[in-house]
């Protein structure tokens, strides 16, 4: 299978792994998007410019086309500011892809469509499908803006939107795994359910190719972003420094670069380092 062209420097999670195959990711896109691409459709990933908005490693950015296609995996509550930080990043990418001479010509500067998703597969409750809009978060509200932006969110989690899934059996196996992990969490410790998890799914057919190449990484990617999911967990509910060493230690645990962990965390490269 061939993978898409990708310059990230940080570690992939299950997710980015995945859908950094360009079959996995087209079939993905086609399923939500409700597209036909053929496989021989080019698509280019790039690196997010930061992580103003994430706060998963579950991310993928990339250019189809004429469309500039931002995908996030949301494993906790959907963030209801993800329009605004879309348009925080997209102002950065947009920046970095053109010439700014160019702007003061006469002639017009055409620029990539720019189209924001959520795949959200947390464990509270959510529609199937949902939109958030920049201007929800207008102080004065009005029939017409002159600026929005209209994220996506869909609820990829066992049993929900039954016809994307079945359009995308990479996006259906993925969400039996997560399925697999989390009730096996109820009885087992979270590395043995992960590890039961891998077992149960190969055993019933569901993502056996990518499961028995990627068998030992994605164990060890499944338990680091559990980890950072109940870090981050804990630095919500508390609200305390305790759940932003948490999150570092974490993210350090699952190989991420100091640099990046001192930009999420806002803690000193010091202190990251004696963790």
């Amino acid at each position: 299978m061939e993978t898409v062209k990708t310059n990230r420097q940080y570690k992939n999670s299950v997710f980015t792994l995945l859908f950094s195959e360009k079959e996995n990711l087209l079939e993905l896109y086609n399923a939500v998007s409700g597209e036909s691409y053929p496989e021989n459709t080019e698509i280019e990933i790039i690196t997010l410019s930061d992580v103003l908005f994430m706060e998963q490693l579950n991310d993928i950015a990339f250019v189809l086309e004429n469309k500039l296609v931002v995908l996030i995996e949301h494993q906790s509550t959907v963030n209801e500011n993800m329009p605004l930080r879309m348009l925080q990043y997209m102002g950065k990418e947009y920046q970095a892809i053109t010439n700014k001479k160019d702007l003061y010509k006469k002639q017009l500067v055409e620029i990539p469509t720019p189209e924001f998703i959520v795949l959200y597969n947390g464990k509270e409750e959510y529609p199937d499908f949902k939109e958030l809009k920049l201007s929800d978060a207008f102080k004065s509200k009005k029939e017409r803006y002159s600026l929005e932006l209209i994220v996506q969110v869909y609820n990829i989690n066992k049993g929900r939107n039954a016809k994307m899934a079945s359009r995308s059996p990479s996006l259906n196996g993925y969400s039996e795994l997560v399925d697999e992990v989390e009730n096996n969490c109820k009885s087992m410790s979270r590395e043995d359910a992960i590890k039961a998890a891998i077992k149960t799914c190969i055993s019933r057919g569901i993502f056996v190719d990518f499961l028995t190449k990627h068998g030992s990484e994605v164990e060890n990617m499944l338990l680091t972003d559990w980890n950072l999911k109940d870090a981050l967990e804990v630095e919500r509910e508390e609200g305390k420094t305790e759940g932003v060493v948490q999150t570092a230690l974490a993210m350090k645990k699952g190989g991420e670069a100091v640099d990046k962990i001192m930009l999420y965390t806002g803690l000193s490269r010091r202190d990251i380092v004696a963790l």
